[in-house]
């Protein structure tokens, strides 16, 4: 099919402007032009350094069109990022370059040695241009792959008739939860709401898709977040470690990439055995077998990676991975193909029924999509008009089977023009579903439910009794103070107070704790002696981490005015052995730290 979309125009070089992993795979694949930005030519206008080098842009022969021109556009980038001696002689060929091979089938761009100074010549060869506009393409490719791959994986839930006690996870915001595993199942949930046809049977590679495909999707966000960083730096002279960074960077990404496959490859044929066609089963799995990339090709492909990251060949290494990237997303393809024709319950080699004016065809299809979840319903019916509005004039059998498996594989590569519908729909459902993600909880909170507040409320009860025993009375303060109250009293951990908004002409705080509001109780009312406990939540503005929260109980128990010397500390001694007797906490011991004793 025809490429429809227009080409799209690509700005590089203006102010405040920044270079996109977007942007690189549009033009690396000829989606878009370039265009250098004039601002940014007039400043290079300006230089005219004297020339006394020869140079020639050239590239490894078994890169690819793609990545070569991947490389030119970081290449073009990094040149007017570092402006400085550099004429516009050397971007505008570039440009043009890239302008004139649009075309897919054009070839890749060549260029003549030229003079070049020494300013141009530091950019040209000490940049890492070809490592960038490599990473660029994965960074783009492994998003959309990442969205795309949960979706897919959602339709075999449906058509394994899958249990889903796997997607049934929690933020528990204490810091401990892994954050990617939740949001992939929350987005399964999402997908599959009101679905009849999940929770039946128990399979592993369904169960396995939280952890497998959490773990991708937070490995294609650091992936992400370097890429960004890497597009838009200049050329340091002297700068090591470059390569190896990058391999660190991108090597998890090739055993994520790895693994997502192995899972989506055992759905895949899962899929293809649940269908109940025999004859379909038979000739599907024969397809199946034959064109879908086999895991030992997968792991020959990861050899090839480690091998590249063994013989510090970090452009190859990237190359590498991109080319497993490709094989992995044909992976997903014949997972989506067999999700899909198990679930619509048609025959490949034949071409389709037309329900126009049927209505028993209509009534089945439509009985089909209320079995499905709200979510998988609609990916499943855009598949459906992506797939069969493309099946041209080929005949039914083998070929037309086989036009099935192109278009599914072309359905999920994000050159395709009917990709970036597919994407949004798939975005929008998880986004936007009227059957919305669970509420979760702010960092660093938690909830108590009735067992443990069973527990709770009893420890409070033995605790007050015993503090009441020992003519304490209890007292209860707001739970913010004035700001001027708390500020200054915590030295530096005055920064971990929560701040309120102003609502009415009074700067207020979340309180850090129960003593000062305790001491400002004392002033405030004139008191020179008081007994008093107070068990409540106080906040902190901290990272949560293992014990540590940003909302929690504190017990205080305070003795305010004039006593005999250690007269209070003897008795705090005291109430302290008395609670943990009576809490029953088994063997304990007191230490003390006082040089008066």
């Amino acid at each position: 099919m025809k490429d429809s979309r227009a080409l799209s125009v690509v700005t590089i070089g203006g102010k405040g402007s920044s270079l996109s992993s977007a942007s690189v795979f549009a033009v690396a694949n000829g989606l878009a032009q370039v265009r250098v930005d004039s601002s940014a030519l007039d400043k290079l206008s300006q230089n005219k350094p004297s020339c006394s080098e020869k140079f020639q842009i050239s590239f490894a022969k078994w890169l690819t069109r793609e990545e070569v021109r991947a490389y030119l556009v970081v290449l073009l980038n990094k040149l007017l990022l570092s402006s400085t001696g550099i004429r516009p002689l050397i971007p505008n060929l570039i440009s043009q370059a890239l302008n004139s091979g649009v075309a897919l089938d054009s070839e890749i761009p060549s260029f003549d040695a030229i003079d070049v100074c020494k300013e141009e010549l530091v950019v040209l060869e000490k940049s890492s241009a070809t490592l960038d506009g490599i990473c660029a393409i994965l960074d783009h490719q492994s998003l959309a792959l990442s969205t795309v791959a949960d979706a897919v994986a959602a339709l075999s839930c449906e058509a394994l008739r899958a249990k889903k006690t796997a997607f049934d996870l929690i933020d528990s915001g204490d810091g401990f939860t892994a954050k990617d595993e939740v949001g992939v199942a929350s987005d399964m949930k999402v997908l599959h709401a009101n679905s009849s046809f999940v929770d039946k049977v128990e399979v592993e590679s369904v169960s396995e898709i939280p952890k497998v495909h959490g773990k991708f999707r937070e490995i294609v966000r650091l992936v992400h977040g370097n890429t960004r960083v890497v597009l838009n730096s200049t050329v340091q002279v002297g700068e090591a470690g470059v390569g190896k960074a990058m391999a660190t960077t991108v090597s998890p990404l090739a055993l994520a990439l790895w693994c997502l496959a192995e899972s989506s490859w055992c759905r895949g044929k899962l899929n293809i055995d649940s269908i109940t066609n025999d004859s379909v089963k038979t000739s599907l799995l024969e397809m199946f077998i034959d064109k879908c990339p086999t895991l030992e090709s997968l792991k020959d492909n990861y050899r090839l990676v480690l091998d590249a990251i063994m013989g510090k060949e970090y452009v190859k290494l990237l190359h590498e991975v991109n080319a497993l990237l490709v094989k992995v997303r044909e992976v997903i393809a014949w997972e989506a193909m067999g999700a899909w024709i198990s679930l619509e319950r048609v025959d490949p080699s034949k071409k389709p029924e037309t329900n126009e004016g049927n209505a028993y065809v209509e009534k089945k299809s439509e009985k089909k999509k209320k079995g499905l979840g709200k979510g998988t319903a609609v990916v499943m019916q855009l598949i459906k008009e992506q797939i069969q509005s493309n099946l041209g004039d080929v005949v039914d059998g083998q070929e037309l089977t086989e036009k099935h498996a192109a278009e599914f594989c072309k359905l999920l590569d994000p050159k395709a023009p009917q990709f970036d519908s597919l994407l949004k729909k798939v975005k929008d459902i998880v986004e936007s579903n009227e059957s919305r993600r669970l509420p979760k909880l702010p960092k660093g909170t938690r909830d108590f439910a009735n067992e443990q507040m069973v527990v709770r409320e009893k420890a409070f009860s033995i605790i007050k009794s015993v503090f009441k025993r020992h003519g304490a009375t209890a007292l209860d303060t707001p739970v913010f103070e004035l700001r001027e109250t708390l500020m200054g009293k915590y030295g530096e951990d005055s920064k971990l107070i929560y701040d309120l908004a102003d609502q009415g002409g009074e700067l207020c705080s979340l309180r850090y704790d129960l003593t000062v509001p305790f001491a400002r109780y004392m002033a405030m009312n004139g008191l020179s002696s008081f007994k008093r406990y107070q068990i409540d939540k106080v906040y902190r503005r901290d990272n949560p981490s293992k014990g540590r929260y940003r909302e929690f109980y504190q017990c205080d128990f305070d003795i305010a005015g004039q006593y005999e010397t250690m007269g209070p500390d003897f008795e705090v001694v005291r109430i302290l052995t008395e609670l943990l007797d009576e809490l029953d906490v088994g063997d304990y011991e007191l230490s003390f730290v006082d040089e008066g004793l």
